[in-house]
């Protein structure tokens, strides 16, 4: 099975709007297989070992189908880079037409992370806020950070991530005398098994990403495991792996957070169209178009390379 359909891989170079996560570029391989694409999509810097859930993630999504949908159009946030200019701020709020729940980036400069808060809210004062850390905060920076912005900015939905360890966040929640709930992202998908982490006292939501946990199956497995109240969300990948967040989104049975699924506005071009319309995305397979998005020969060497080495650990 595998030679042949990884036999059907293409690479796109989808350029970004903005600078996201240090990137201006964001490169992805596809394969396609009896059930349709699949996408393959770590980010650069991930060893063969981090890039296995993704994918398997890819081949369960060319191979099989997608469960039993609930719904056909998935409520979605907006996603916000840190971005300081305001104009910046404007342009790419824009790019989320209906969007009622916006996520911001934060975590460097506490005083540029409130006025980028402040503008998202000025610029759509009925929105809810999230904002997401990546991990990047200690506790007591933690603590002193989020009072700083519910004191300046208000009620916020929740903070992703604000600190790496299961520890550090169960000690931050003893700690934290704020009502900002604490979602978890990193602290999953970067587990060796994300089945056994315990997560009693450290979290209330789960942010789960259907290619670095592993395919759509896995992510229900783990939300069964877990049982928290769950956000589907997504690692800036093309219309492609998109599409299966949607339909992972979709198969849950109940959903109470605007999911992470419109990062394809941060896309400058794509291989698909996944429009947004009154803060919604509809949830169908994308059939790729390839024109004028393809690697170099070199790329596309390098990703087979890396294709094959993930597939060892995996085979």
């Amino acid at each position: 099975m595998s030679q042949e359909l990884f036999s059907t891989m293409r690479v796109v170079a989808l350029p970004t709007k903005t600078n996201f996560r240090g990137i201006n570029i964001r490169e992805v391989a596809l394969i396609q297989g009896v059930a349709g694409w699949g996408e393959f999509s770590p980010f650069l810097e991930y060893q063969p070992s981090e890039c296995v859930p993704w994918l398997q993630s890819a081949i369960e999504a060319a191979t099989k189908p997608w469960p039993e949908l609930k719904r056909s159009k998935v409520k979605v946030n907006g996603t916000i880079p840190a971005l300081n200019a305001p104009s910046d701020i404007e342009r790419i709020v824009e790019t989320f037409p209906g969007v009622n729940t916006f996520k911001v980036k934060v975590g460097d400069n506490l005083s540029e992370d409130i006025a980028r808060l402040a503008k998202v809210r000025a610029l759509r004062p009925n929105a809810k806020l999230r904002i997401d850390v990546n991990g990047n905060w200690s506790v007591a920076t933690a603590i002193t950070n989020l009072r700083s912005i519910y004191e300046n900015i208000g009620a916020i939905e929740y903070v992703e991530q604000p600190c790496q360890s299961v520890d550090k966040l169960r000690e931050l929640k003893a700690k934290l005398k704020v009502d900002i709930p604490i979602a978890g992202d990193e602290i999953l998908r970067k587990s060796a098994d994300p089945f056994k982490v315990d997560l009693s006292g450290a979290v209330d939501i789960l942010a789960l990403k259907v290619q670095p946990l592993g395919g759509i199956v896995r992510v229900h497995q783990l939300a069964q495991r877990h049982n928290l109240p769950i956000v589907i969300s997504s690692a800036l990948e093309s219309a492609v792996g998109i599409s299966h967040g949607l339909a992972l989104a979709a198969s849950v049975s109940e959903m109470n957070f605007d999911c992470g699924l419109a990062t394809g506005s941060l896309l400058s071009a794509n291989v698909g169209d996944l429009p947004i319309v009154n803060g919604e995305i509809e949830v169908k397979r994308i059939k790729p178009n390839f024109e004028g998005l393809e690697v170099s020969p070199e790329r596309y060497k390098w990703w087979q390379d890396r294709l094959m080495k993930t597939w060892e650990l995996i085979a």
